[in-house]
């Protein structure tokens, strides 16, 4: 789990079922979409929502599992809560559905643990845990007992997946309840109950993130209170925004795809050492 600092690293924010901008920022990245061969120096992290909103997720997931297939470690698959809904007992209502073939590629990288649902990244002297939806302090605190490490962190919540812990699918204000500090890794929403819950404590460790955003890119304001948008900047060629807190900073990188792509994207990437 501990990071190669002598690689790149690339996390790919929610895809939500846009084949071809996924296509063309792996050929951006140096992997060959065809192949599914990946440059030796470079691994590549998909933060999950691999599905549904745009219209062609069989083919976001077929080519997913062609690099799986071919290119192993070279690509890490972390699961949304769109992938989720397959996996388990649905918990909300969504318009689109995939065909049988597509969810049991989802079933198969579950159950041979090719999809998960934490890993690390580093990020200078430091690493960072990559999750879908962000790691509440709640969550933290509570559910893991505090983990010192991002490397530590990761470990506990992919073995809270194996074991098949509800935990880690607990939902928040995003589910229809209410706002909640220890909203799971899946679900938290950035603006309500990610960031919220880490003002005024000391972060033990930096993160990413996709699923949510505390900036509407589309309408270009913040959907977070002041007090989060007075510690984040924002890299609007990217679509990437990063809030400060003592201790870290936590890296939003969803790009906000819905039924189109709306506006510029790229992968959030490490320098090798």
């Amino acid at each position: 789990m501990t990071p190669d600092r002598t690689l790149r690293y690339a996390v790919i924010g929610d895809v939500g079922g846009h084949h071809q901008a996924l296509r063309a920022e792996l050929t951006r990245l140096g992997a060959d979409p065809d192949s599914g061969t990946i440059p030796a120096d470079l691994r590549i992290v998909q933060v999950g929502d691999l599905v549904h909103r745009g219209p062609d997720s069989r083919a976001v997931v077929a080519l997913v599992d062609r690099f799986l297939t071919a290119a192993a470690p070279g690509w890490v698959q972390l699961v949304g809560n769109h992938e989720a809904q397959y996996l388990r007992a649905p918990t909300f209502e969504w318009h689109q559905r995939l065909d049988g073939e597509t969810i049991a590629i989802l079933r198969r990288w579950w159950g041979d643990g090719l999809m998960t649902v934490a890993t690390v990244v580093p990020a200078g002297d430091a690493d960072l845990l990559v999750t879908h939806a962000g790691l509440t302090e709640g969550f933290w605190r509570a559910d893991l007992g505090q983990p010192a490490s991002a490397v530590r962190a990761a470990e506990m919540l992919n073995m809270m997946g194996a074991l098949g812990r509800t935990s880690i699918f607990r939902g928040g204000a995003m589910l229809g309840g209410s706002r909640s500090a220890s909203a799971g890794p899946m679900w938290a929403s950035a603006s309500m109950e990610l960031l919220p819950s880490w003002l005024g404590r000391r972060m033990p460790f930096g993160q990413i993130h996709g699923h949510s955003s505390a900036y509407d890119w589309q309408r270009e304001c913040f959907r977070a209170a002041e007090a989060i948008a007075a510690r984040t900047r924002l890299d609007h060629d990217c679509g990437h925004e990063i809030t400060s807190f003592d201790g870290g900073e936590i890296v939003g990188i969803d790009p906000g795809h819905g039924a189109h792509v709306p506006h510029p994207w790229q992968a959030w990437v490490t320098s090798a050492a």
